[in-house]
């Protein structure tokens, strides 16, 4: 569905500045100057088909901020501007139930509303786990992270809160007070840090101001982040935000350095990595292959490198859709494994050379032409615990079938000599 984002601001300059960082989000501004023009805009679209509103406080037609009235009511989630930061205009703006409060004074402002655009259509997948007995403190904080589009999830006990985190992967925060019944909120995040490091789970501790060596307490139990109630609207906000685009930076980072740039798949230490850590006791019965494209360098001297590029991401389009539930990965240039936990070595063989007659029928569309291409494939099933052997072993009979003519399957038998398999166990 399209994503419009409602913009209402008084003067085309603004209304063009905004529209930019609109699109620079990749969405689709739906631009007003005035509370009457921006209710016609609106009218023409679908209400769901809007993530957002970005609306001035004051217009020539709605001067004490009834355009935001007019977008909280129509439930879309609002981001109000201002042209300065005025504390008497600031009060008023939140007083309503908006996102945030942005005031046009510099570009680093401007940088923040960018930010939260696309924050909003992120937060939609995104889980924020809140803990407290508190019924105001929870209901205030749950309805915060909804106008942020997060999937609030509300816990009264850190049991609960601990079945949450188990039951959803999506939880990237907890928020919890010290107050619950079944441990202090400083024990309830030493324990989570035993089961969440900090790159993996944010925790934001927050507590009353009588107890001023609350916030040292909970960093040191383990927590990122602390913040004294009551609190600012726009500080939760603003500490939310951080701590989730902290936990989201080291998944990117991690994603960057484990896959592969062309095709997406898996790197060569990312394979490794899971199979030792998903299988540290590997099975008798499993089976690994190495395929590797036919007379792949004459696609680049024939079509060009970038044709050779389209190729790839094909083969590594078609591995991710015929062995969706096998650890999968380029190894380099136009190589690929895979490795079958759980399948024999006679079925393994089976459903790779249907792979390799898949590949020999599809048809590769090229900027100037289409091409067919084929693969040879070596498969081991051996009965080692060493994934490195499996691989040689593989990589064995992937040079049988290119010295056998190519475009076929050949596969090691499972068994290997006694004392070899003393060597490698």
């Amino acid at each position: 569905m399209q994503q419009y984002v409602l913009i209402i601001e008084n003067g085309e300059g603004n209304l063009e500045l905004i529209a930019k960082l609109v699109r620079r989000a990749g969405l689709t501004p739906v631009g007003a100057t005035s509370l009457t023009e921006g209710k016609a805009r609106f009218s023409q679209n679908m209400p769901e088909t809007f993530l957002c509103a970005i609306v001035a406080y004051s217009l020539p037609d709605a001067p004490k901020g009834e355009s935001i009235d007019f977008t909280v009511e129509s439930f879309i989630p609002t981001i109000a501007t201002t042209e300065s930061l005025d504390s008497a205009i600031r009060d008023k703006v939140l007083e309503r139930d908006v996102v945030d409060y942005i005031p046009k004074e510099n570009s680093q402002n401007y940088d923040y509303l960018n930010r939260l655009i696309s924050r909003l259509e992120k937060n939609k997948s995104t889980g924020v786990v809140v803990v407290s007995t508190n019924r105001v403190l929870r209901s205030k904080t749950v309805s915060l992270l909804q106008r942020h589009n997060f999937i609030a999830f509300e816990c009264l006990t850190a049991t609960d809160a601990m079945q949450c985190l188990s039951e959803y992967k999506n939880v990237r925060l907890v928020i919890t007070d010290n107050t619950l019944p079944d441990m202090t909120g400083t024990h309830f995040v030493a324990s989570l840090r035993k089961a969440f490091s900090k790159e993996q789970l944010a925790i934001m501790g927050v507590a009353g101001g009588k107890g001023m060596l609350m916030s040292a307490h909970f960093i040191k139990s383990g927590a990122n982040d602390f913040l004294r109630v009551p609190y600012c609207h726009e500080e939760f906000l603003c500490r939310v935000m951080q701590n989730v685009e902290y936990i989201e930076s080291v998944e990117e980072i991690r994603r960057v350095a484990n896959t592969d740039y062309l095709t997406g798949l898996p790197n060569r230490r990312h394979f490794f990595y899971m199979v030792t850590v998903q299988h540290q006791n590997l099975s008798e019965d499993h089976a690994l292959a190495l395929i590797d494209l036919d007379f792949f360098k004459s696609i680049n001297d024939t079509h060009g490198h970038d044709a050779g590029d389209i190729v790839l991401k094909a083969m590594a389009a078609l591995i991710e859709f015929y062995f969706p539930d096998e650890i999968i990965s380029r190894f380099g240039g136009e190589e690929f494994c895979i490795y079958m936990p759980s399948t024999p070595l006679k079925e393994a063989c089976e459903r790779l050379d249907d792979f390799r007659k898949v590949v020999e029928a599809e048809i590769i569309q090229l900027p100037k032409s289409d091409i067919k291409v084929t693969c040879s494939i070596g498969v081991s099933g051996a009965h080692t615990q060493r994934v490195d052997k499996l691989l040689s072993l593989a990589d064995k009979q992937l040079y049988a079938a290119k010295n056998s003519g190519r475009n076929q399957v050949k596969c090691e038998p499972p068994d290997v000599p006694q004392q070899e398999q003393a060597s490698l166990l």
